[in-house]
């Protein structure tokens, strides 16, 4: 009987050991797995990008700066941000003004080679949507409770922003529909608040309105490079008078970025710095503006792709994440 007692204890005690190695086991696999989990979820580099288009001004004889803005959204989805990602203000609809001749459409160059307006176009915000209000709730995230979808800015702290803003304005001022005004404090704070809120990893602004470059100067938020069509004292100008249409039907600084973007695709290696080195004040009739100091990165090390395409990274391991695997507790 002392030997059978003595196999159960021993048996007991190789049994126990066993059960306490295995749960170190899982526990050290469940927390190697939380860890790899966490690393590959935790990293540096932004995982969308998100455009938000602005035009702000009405009447016909703005037609220019309503083809500004489809023309820059043409682009950003031609370069593969989808509709869902892409946020369209137009405070008027020239397309459908009886004084176009060409019913339906809209065109930025006199040949009228492309029609801006198409048939896949999504506008966000139209008409009498477009206000100040309405864009400091839609960069801040403050929108009414019912709001749907694609009136909803849904960025994180993963997200590259290109804002791109055109009308008319004047020293630290833009114009919103020729009733009321957003000045330089006000998208300021906004882009504060974006950042205390992590709504954006880094942005991308860009305005073409006349003395654009002083709708930047109060900036502070970081990780904001901002680009801008004439310094102050300067207008931005026209290019481009249709005849037939009998406006002008495109700015020259959009004009000009524009035409750079016709040589950049999906994979391009084109970067901020080629684009900005293009800029010849000569032919824009105005002196572009770059601001740097807020931005945290190298302008020959930002692919425009950052900001305007849709092209992911992939991480490659040697081994498959167990995400969506049922793991045993301890």
């Amino acid at each position: 009987m002392h030997v059978i007692r003595v196999l159960v204890r021993l048996a007991i005690a190789v049994f126990a050991a066993h059960t306490l190695c295995v749960g170190l086991a899982q526990a050290a696999g469940a927390g190697s797995t939380k860890k790899k989990i966490e690393q590959f979820l935790d990293t540096d580099n932004h995982t969308n990008n998100w455009a938000v288009l602005v035009c702000t001004s009405r009447f016909w004889f703005n037609y220019r700066h309503i083809a500004n803005t489809m023309s820059m959204y043409r682009t950003v989805k031609r370069m593969g941000i989808p509709d869902s990602h892409i946020i369209l203000m137009l405070a008027d609809d020239v397309a459908c003004n009886p004084r176009n001749c060409y019913p339906g459409t809209v065109f930025d160059h006199p040949q009228k080679t492309t029609d801006l307006y198409g048939d896949n176009v999504e506008v966000d915000y139209r008409g009498y949507e477009v206000t100040v209000e309405n864009f400091i709730r839609l960069l801040t995230g403050r929108v009414e409770q019912h709001t749907p979808r694609n009136k909803r800015l849904l960025t994180d702290d993963k997200s590259n922003i290109f804002i791109y803003m055109t009308g008319h304005g004047g020293e630290d001022f833009l114009k919103f529909q020729d009733s009321e005004e957003i000045n330089s404090y006000d998208i300021a704070d906004a882009m504060q608040q974006m950042w205390e809120k992590q709504r954006y990893r880094e942005i991308l602004f860009v305005i073409d309105t006349c003395q654009a470059n002083t709708m930047f100067s109060k900036f502070y938020a970081p990780n904001v490079l901002s680009i801008g069509s004439s310094k102050k004292g300067e207008n931005s100008y026209s290019h481009f008078h249709d005849r037939d249409i009998g406006v002008s039907v495109i700015d020259r600084f959009t004009y000009y970025n524009l035409e750079f973007f016709e040589s950049v695709d999906m994979s391009s290696k084109h970067t901020m710095a080629d684009l900005i080195g293009t800029y010849n004040a000569t032919l824009m009739h105005s002196t572009p503006g770059v601001r740097t100091d807020l931005f945290a990165r190298k302008l020959e090390k930002t692919y425009l792709t950052d900001f305007f395409g849709a092209v992911q990274e992939v991480e490659l391991t040697p081994e498959p994440f167990p995400i969506g695997q049922r793991q045993e507790s301890t």
